[in-house]
C-alpha cells in the first residue's frame, strides 16, 4: 500500500514522504492515527510543494536548532515526583511532565514527542534525555527526578 505522511513516524519518514507500508499497518494504523493520507496522483503533487516547505523551513531552523540544543544542554532539569520508600516511584515520569520541567527550569517549549526516554522512569535519581530537534541535531540533558 502506497501512502503520504502527514507526521514523523518514527522508522518510517517524515512529514510529506511517499512510502510503501503492508495494507494492515496502513489501513488499520496510519491512516485512523491521522499519520499518512492514501496515496493519489493529485496527493503525490501536494508532496512537493509540502516537501519544497519543508526543506526551506529546516534550513532556516538549524540555526535555531543549534541554539536550542546549547541552551538545553547548559540547563539543570529537576522534577518532583510522589515516591515511596526506595524511591519507588506511584506511576512513571511521562514526556509531558518532562517538558514542563524543562520549561519551568527555564528552558524552550518543547514537542513531547521528539524526547527519547532511556526507558520507564520509575524511580529517583539522575537519567540522560535525549530530544530529537531537527533532523542533525539532537539534543542531551540531565533529568533529575526527586521526591516531593
Amino acid at each position: 500500500m502506497k501512502i503520504i505522511l502527514t507526521q514523523e513516524v518514527s522508522g518510517l519518514g517524515t512529514p510529506g514522504d511517499i512510502v510503501e507500508v503492508k495494507d494492515g499497518y496502513g489501513r488499520n494504523y496510519l491512516l485512523p492515527q491521522g499519520f499518512a493520507i492514501a496515496w493519489t496522483k493529485g496527493a503525490e503533487k501536494q508532496v512537493t510543494l509540502i516537501k519544497r516547505a519543508r526543506s526551506a523551513r529546516e534550513i532556516r531552523d538549524l540555526d535555531h536548532a543549534n541554539e536550542v540544543k546549547a541552551q538545553l544542554e547548559g540547563l539543570k532539569v529537576s522534577l518532583k515526583a510522589r515516591a515511596g520508600d526506595g524511591g519507588r516511584l506511584f506511576g512513571s515520569v511521562t514526556p509531558g511532565e518532562i517538558v514542563d520541567a524543562v520549561k519551568a527550569a527555564g528552558g524552550p517549549t518543547l514537542d513531547r514527542r521528539r524526547l527519547e526516554l532511556p526507558g520507564h522512569i520509575k524511580s529517583t535519581g539522575n537519567y540522560p534525555v535525549r530530544i530529537k530537534l531537527h533532523p542533525e541535531v539532537t539534543a542531551k540533558f540531565d533529568l533529575s527526578v526527586v521526591q516531593g
